[in-house]
């Protein structure tokens, strides 16, 4: 594997090199990051707010295949709530889960690192404002939190894309934190990844449009990613994989009968401008945060 591999120094800076590495590649691995023990609390909490909020979610599915969300004014809400969103393939021919409750979903987002206490404490701190000091990011704002499940034999695909199409900057500042809750490898869907094509730019934006309709434009078709360079990313349960908003990345199906629950945090630079377009939205009374 070529993509970088490091630790976070005494005081929860990244070492020198590995900053380098993460701006050559759009990527870097950081090991250890969590305890087991973190991703566990964590972990337990997730199905706390599925059997919490998931009664309430009718039904809404979310795909990166087909990125039109079946009730936009649910997703749109998620943005200042707790959103559960199923997988394409939890429900039978009549539209009814077949699966229990906590083997259905997706995925819970986009604001429990601001609204529950257990995911507030794992998202937030002096180790992660470290890393982000360690990047040059001159004003971390955590704008959305996503807890992925990936299903044992129904976690949908994600296909290949770059973070900044769904949340963007100008100029573009997008970092991703994913966190391994469980071990991740090739038989329960790791990420997958090319390095150094985050460089190439940005290729799709989702947008809100003026008639409050949200779509995917193209920014430019003529960006083709190297997937022959595609190196997959398979990491135990605790690390934590930093990556720039370009940088182009995916997952397989889960078919396995283990889960691969991961755990995603979205920040920008405050010092960067936030189009009005963005789907996701804060409003003056609930801020975006930065790590402590």
């Amino acid at each position: 594997m070529s993509v970088v591999r490091c630790k976070t120094s005494s005081n929860g800076e990244l070492p020198h090199d590995a900053v380098g590495a993460f701006h050559r590649d759009g990527v870097l691995i950081v090991d250890g990051f969590k305890s087991r023990a973190e991703c566990e609390r964590l972990r337990e909490r997730a199905n706390a707010l599925v059997e919490e909020h998931g009664p309430r979610a009718a039904g809404t599915i979310f795909s990166t295949k087909a990125p039109q969300h079946l009730d936009s004014r649910y997703f749109m809400r998620s943005a200042t709530g707790i959103g559960v969103f199923f997988e394409e393939e939890a429900f039978d021919a009549d539209g009814k889960l077949a699966y229990p409750l906590p083997l259905a979903v997706n995925k819970l987002g986009h604001a429990m690192h601001d609204l529950d206490p257990v995911f507030s404490a794992f998202s937030k701190g002096p180790a992660l404002q470290a890393v982000s000091a360690s990047l040059g990011v001159a004003q971390p704002r955590v704008m959305q939190s996503m807890y992925i499940f990936k299903q044992p034999n129904i976690g949908g695909e994600v296909v290949c894309h770059q973070d900044s199409t769904y949340l963007y900057t100008e100029p573009m500042s997008v970092t991703g934190y994913w966190f391994a809750i469980d071990d991740a490898h090739r038989g329960n869907g790791c990420l997958g990844g090319i390095p150094h094509e985050h460089r190439k730019g940005l290729k799709k934006l989702f947008r809100s449009k003026a008639d409050g309709t949200l779509a995917t434009d193209e920014l430019n078709a003529a960006i083709e990613w190297d997937m022959s360079a595609l190196e997959w990313l398979e990491v135990p349960a605790g690390t934590l994989i930093v990556f720039n908003g370009c940088f182009p990345h995916l997952s397989e199906a889960n078919r396995s009968a283990q889960a691969r629950h991961a755990y995603t945090l979205h920040a920008v630079d405050g010092a960067c401008a936030y189009p009005a377009d963005n789907w996701l939205q804060r409003p003056a009374e609930f801020p975006a945060r930065g790590f402590v």
